[in-house]
């Protein structure tokens, strides 16, 4: 036997001239493969998030089928399997409560089963960081290929985006700008093609984050769904994930400090979604690489966002993808000193080999370090007595004015007495109110639901008011805007001091200083608290919400469950025979 045969993982099920090598192979002839198939090649699994249920990646067979292509080319077995596709559109109460369910459906199928490398196939938000979670997990080659974003929707003749055009309209809709009929014009205009959000909402933010940490091949992020590039790609990254079995390029040798540090300051650049500070955490707690919060505020805070981009600027993933698309965005980090060159890539080469002659092909889309968006775009971490262990604040998407901001705080026990009471005409708030939702978070909702850009009242829309302050232990999707706090943490239901807040109490926000003040005295918070803990029954829960909530983290830890952080390899299963 070869040493190559002996190295390949698949060969412990099929390169054996036993009962067992027999059965294995004989089992797997079924399908019409024929015996050469099993004779040393790479076997490379497709872990394939494909589902009808999940409408941005309901075009993932067809990618599939071009990375069968690609693998059966570069001399590689293509092997295709389905795991949970936890799509945010359809998805109740949330994706993010089943992001760890599926990680691990997809680290127990590679780690069971005879394969050598594995091509991610991933789409809407929560499917990019739940696969390269369960991936980093075993620490096998592994190669994403993301389905791309829908074509620019069109409403009255204008680019509307994704999931942006729904928060805007409404918003007109509940201010009495537009009717009901005119909201609901816009539903088909939305959606006009295959694909996840074109705006740099999370999903786009994901697929440029695994672009950035170096695990799928350049312009991977931005080409379109429909594109006959994006089947090219996915033809290409089929062979290459053949080669990086030969290479043994694994994870843990692209997942290192230095990309998630790139990954960091991309997401500045590209003013994105503040759900990759919590899969950004999560990536790097599987793979063994500290990443903090702090991170985030010392690497990102001061990098210019660059790509004028829904909901923080004017254009849509088409028009990135035109312009250039990521390596551009990295290309420009690294002549500011913010990229570290040296990062290897799933192509085998460093990062800045890819990237270092990506032209420009717009500068209004991908603008030039001197003319951005905004001058320091990234993700704010804010601390004080109000968020011990951090919140985050999406500073591109945020109204200037208010960045800095002391008001009375309107408070909301949950998302129900949110829906009950925020177009109340009577509800007292006004222009300088700060609006608090709570219980929200990992165990409160649960699966810290996308709620926490809650919609500003009717009574205040129909003055002109068009933001306020917001905070709450909630998430936002990346397509929405405004000047939310997210992610507070301790959260409510963990009896953080968010669950103290009261009516009336006033709060101070100073993003620039990164802090975010319940202006109580110390004891005051902490009696509050004491009644709160004394008085509150926990409520019993089965299943996997039981689960879930006994062992889910906190946000500023990425919200994994506590017993998945870690690698625990790719050693081979015993056999069952």
């Amino acid at each position: 036997m070869s040493d190559q045969k002996r190295k390949l993982r698949s060969q412990a099920w099929f390169g054996t001239a036993d009962k067992n090598g027999f059965m294995y192979r004989s089992w797997m002839k079924n399908q019409g493969f024929p015996a050469h198939q099993f004779d040393g090649k790479p076997v490379i699994g497709i872990c394939n998030t494909w589902s009808e249920l999940t409408p941005c990646n309901a075009h993932l067979r067809g990618v599939a089928d071009r990375v069968k292509q690609g693998i059966y080319e570069a001399g590689g077995l293509p092997v295709e399997f389905p795991v949970f596709s936890n799509g945010e559109s359809n998805l109740r109460p949330t994706a993010m409560m089943t992001r760890n369910l599926a990680s691990m459906d997809v680290e127990e199928a590679i780690r069971g089963n005879p394969v050598d490398g594995v091509v991610l196939l991933v789409g809407c938000d929560k499917t990019t960081p739940a696969l390269l979670m369960g991936a980093a997990s075993c620490d096998v080659p592994a190669i994403v290929v993301s389905g791309g974003p829908m074509l620019n929707g069109y409403h009255k003749g204008k680019p509307v985006g994704s999931g942006t055009l729904v928060w805007r309209m409404n918003e007109q809709y509940n201010a009495g700008e537009i009717s009901l009929d005119e909201f609901m014009a816009a539903e088909q205009s939305m959606s006009r093609s295959a694909g996840s959000c074109n705006t740099m909402g999370t999903a786009s933010t994901m697929a440029c984050m695994a672009e950035s940490l170096g695990v799928t091949l350049p312009e991977n992020a931005a080409i379109p769904a429909v594109d006959s590039r994006r089947y090219g790609l996915a033809h290409l990254s089929g062979m290459r994930a053949v080669e990086m079995v030969k290479e043994d390029l694994t994870l843990s040798k692209l997942l290192t400090r230095e990309a998630f540090e790139n990954a960091i300051r991309a997401n500045a650049a590209i003013g994105g979604s503040t759900n990759a500070v919590i899969h950004l955490k999560a990536i790097a707690q599987r793979i063994g690489v500290d990443l903090t919060l702090d991170d985030w505020q010392t690497l990102g805070a001061d990098v210019p966002t660059i790509v004028d981009l829904q909901p923080s600027g004017r254009f849509l993933m088409e028009e990135f993808y035109y312009a250039g698309g990521l390596p551009v965005v990295l290309r420009r980090l690294g002549e500011l000193g913010l990229l570290h060159r040296g990062a290897l890539t799933a192509n085998g080469k460093l990062i800045w080999e890819n990237v270092k002659d990506a032209p420009c092909h717009n500068d209004e889309v991908i603008r030039p370090l001197g003319n951005p968006l905004v001058a320091s775009g990234g993700i704010c971490i804010l601390r004080g007595n109000l968020a011990p262990r951090g919140a985050v604040l999406k500073v591109s998407a945020a109204t200037p004015e208010l960045l800095k901001h002391r008001g009375r705080a309107v408070v909301f026990e949950d998302f129900k007495d949110y829906k009950a009471r925020f177009a109340d005409p009577d509800l007292d708030i006004d222009e300088t109110s700060v609006m608090v939702l709570k219980n929200c978070g990992p165990k409160g909702y649960p699966g810290m639901a996308e709620v926490g850009n809650m919609g500003l009242p009717p009574k205040l829309l129909k003055r002109g008011i068009t933001d306020l302050v917001r905070i709450s232990d909630a998430r936002m999707s990346g397509t929405a805007f405004g000047t939310v706090v997210l992610h507070v943490a301790p959260e409510a239901a963990e009896f953080g001091p968010l669950a103290a807040v009261r009516n009336g109490d006033i709060i101070e926000l100073d993003a620039r200083a990164g802090r975010l003040h319940l202006d109580i005295p110390d004891e005051e918070l902490e009696a509050r608290l004491a009644e709160l803990r004394a008085s509150t029954v926990a409520q019993p829960a089965g299943g996997y919400e039981g689960l879930y909530r006994r062992h889910v983290l906190q946000a500023d830890e990425g919200c994994d469950f506590d017993f998945l952080v870690g690698c625990r390899g790719a050693a081979v299963p015993p056999h069952s025979h």
